[in-house]
């Protein structure tokens, strides 16, 4: 008996082991997280028809977030189950750069920014505030505006910054209309930031927008 236990203990283990999620199709990691340890082909099946439907993970992934009128053919469990899935990726990003990483990499903030802000029904602005070794000392939504546009105040901003002891500040928005180039109100908004913060001894580093494609550095555009 107990040697039976043990074996079936080790063939868990090595089957944990073997397991290796980016190996797996779209199909199949989201039949997976919808329905584990269900009959694998209906599911599978199941699975592709949300694919579909929806026009991929992304559209999965806006789709959980409407009304249950506006996303027919996914329902609660599995919308809640997608969020949740999100959720944990955004925290576990943010936790990574709460960890004293240094934002060296653009490549790193922008993985981060695009996970928080892309897709989001209204224009958010958000703040990453850095310590003298560009440490992120907190990331904070500022600001929510509606789909095209949201007020932001500098002096809120500088104030936050000088509050957190902050060196350093990385701004960004999304633009729900999915279109990442800098308005000239951006650009306005951004001259304003940089100036206020500038009479803190606290540098404005970039501004970031955020929308279908890769996020547009407005630092990279000469644009600070």
């Amino acid at each position: 008996m107990v040697s039976i236990q043990k074996q079936s203990i080790v063939s868990e283990t090595l089957s944990t082991a073997q397991f290796q999620p980016r190996l797996l199709t779209d199909t199949e990691l989201l039949c997976k997280l919808l329905y584990p340890g269900k009959p694998k082909a209906e599911n599978n099946r199941k699975a592709e028809n949300l694919l579909r439907s929806f026009d991929g993970l992304r559209g999965l992934q806006i789709a959980s977030r409407l009304n249950p009128g506006e996303r027919q053919g996914l329902n609660d469990t599995s919308a809640a189950m997608i969020r949740l899935a999100h959720e944990l990726v955004r925290r576990q990003l943010k936790e990574s750069l709460k960890r004293g990483v240094s934002l060296t990499s653009p490549a790193m903030t922008m993985e981060y920014l695009q996970t928080i802000l892309r897709d989001r029904r209204r224009e958010i602005f958000t703040c990453l505030f850095l310590d003298t070794r560009h440490r992120v000392i907190a990331s904070e939504d500022l600001f929510q505006g509606s789909i095209d546009g949201a007020c932001v105040y500098p002096r809120v901003v500088a104030e936050r910054a000088l509050r957190l002891s902050a060196a350093a500040v990385i701004v960004a928005h999304n633009h729900p209309s999915g279109v990442s180039e800098p308005s000239l109100a951006d650009q306005a908004i951004t001259r304003r930031l940089k100036d206020a913060l500038l009479l803190l001894e606290i540098r404005l580093l970039d501004h970031f927008v955020v929308g279908d494609g890769p996020p547009v550095s407005m630092a990279s555009r000469g644009m600070l």
